[in-house]
């Protein structure tokens, strides 16, 4: 009966959706469900020749759960979908994972979550529609939303102050950091591991993170490691993040004489926002300064066998790198508007112009080097 009640009060809810941050469908008897979503209505203006180039319209949707099992036990759920509605549409289950809540002995949960490194990068994930560099990529590991994750979170260190916690976490086949070499069994995805630990600092606002992350195979390795600070307080937010991921052996030089040499490829780079929140008789508006740079790298080879000496040059060259001035505007807690502009800092030869190129149009690479206006409409229930 509870079952026949529940599917007959969601459909209402979701119509009714009022000024309520979430839906809560089901509150009895130590359970409770909550439903919530996100219609964003957005445009990139820059080169059509840009990968993000035009239409950024998306919807999702997703749902929450819990249950008291006993006094000290709860189990929890999570799932959430997208639905792209631009010019690239495509759809994704985001999130979908179930644990159990231990109280102050911590949590462990399993399915598709985020990678234990994004706690860290999101303190500079903050930007009105860009931004997110750091994580959103298939080169740093565990950074990303990630399939099949085993996940240990103790949020106050076993009782003992809730300004120390950590996480660790095992990817089963599900870590997505293959950009620059596959694992051979199992393709696109990879086994790995990682932890975090974020010490909030006293009543100062401040808090600082740390975490490191790598795949598993010893001779097909991948790894990150990724610190960052934040400070929130008196409506002032400042972030910095910096990361570091290295691929063992991945770049190959060979030579005409049979000679092959391997060296590491590296991913390090940093970014940097500040915003501060004004409130206004209609609602509040958060001005947004940021800055992004991503570097490439691999070192030169040099050395001389059978008297003849073998060079390979090396590679060094920006991926991303932007100055992000932008602002959302909340008119309250369910509607908003955010406008952000970026200047792109990249030069044609840059591999991060290349990769941003979709469409040469006869100009090479040059598409990849525009700047780019982002604006938009948000609703979120």
């Amino acid at each position: 009966m509870k079952r026949n009640l529940l599917a007959i009060a969601i459909p209402a809810l979701l119509v009714a959706a009022g000024a309520n941050a979430s839906i809560e469908v089901w509150n009895k008897d130590g359970n409770k469900v909550d439903f919530y979503g996100r219609v964003k209505a957005a445009n990139h203006i820059t080169d059509r020749g840009q990968a993000d180039e035009g239409d950024d319209t998306s919807a999702r949707l997703g749902m929450s759960g819990q249950t008291q099992i006993t006094d000290g036990i709860t189990g929890y759920g999570r799932w959430e979908y997208e639905a792209k509605a631009g010019k690239n549409s495509s759809n994704e289950v985001r999130y979908a994972f179930a644990g159990l809540n231990f109280g102050d002995a911590g949590s462990f949960d399993y399915g598709r979550n985020d990678g234990v490194l994004k706690a860290i990068t999101a303190y500079t994930d903050v930007l009105p529609e860009f931004g997110g560099d750091a994580s959103n990529n298939d080169w740093n590991v565990l950074s990303h939303r990630t399939k099949a994750v085993a996940t240990y979170r103790n949020n106050n260190f076993f009782g003992l102050t809730d300004d120390l916690s950590f996480a660790l976490q095992y990817a089963d086949n599900g870590d997505n950091s293959n950009k620059f070499r596959e694992d051979a069994i199992r393709g696109e995805s990879r086994e790995a591991y990682g932890a975090n630990v974020q010490w909030r600092i006293f009543d100062t606002g401040l808090t600082a993170g740390a975490g490191y992350a790598q795949t598993s195979t010893s001779n097909n390795r991948q790894s990150t490691w990724a610190t960052g600070l934040k400070y929130d307080n008196y409506n002032l937010y400042l972030g910095a993040t910096y990361f570091q991921s290295k691929f063992k052996d991945s770049k190959t030089f060979v030579w005409s004489d049979g000679y092959v040499r391997h060296v590491d490829e590296k991913i390090k780079g940093f970014e940097l926002v500040a915003q501060y929140g004004i409130d206004l008789p209609v609602g509040r508006i958060t001005p947004s300064l940021a800055y992004v740079q991503h570097k490439y790298k691999y070192s030169s080879e040099n050395f001389v066998a059978n008297n003849i000496r073998h060079i390979a040059d090396g590679w060094n060259t920006p991926l991303a790198k932007y100055v992000s001035l932008g602002a959302t505007y909340d008119l309250n807690k369910n509607f908003s508007t955010i406008v952000e502009y970026k200047f792109n800092l990249l030069d044609r030869k840059d591999l991060g112009a290349i990769q941003n190129t979709k469409n040469p149009r006869g100009h090479g690479s040059k598409p990849g080097t525009k700047d780019v206006l982002g604006v938009g409409l948000i609703y979120q229930f």
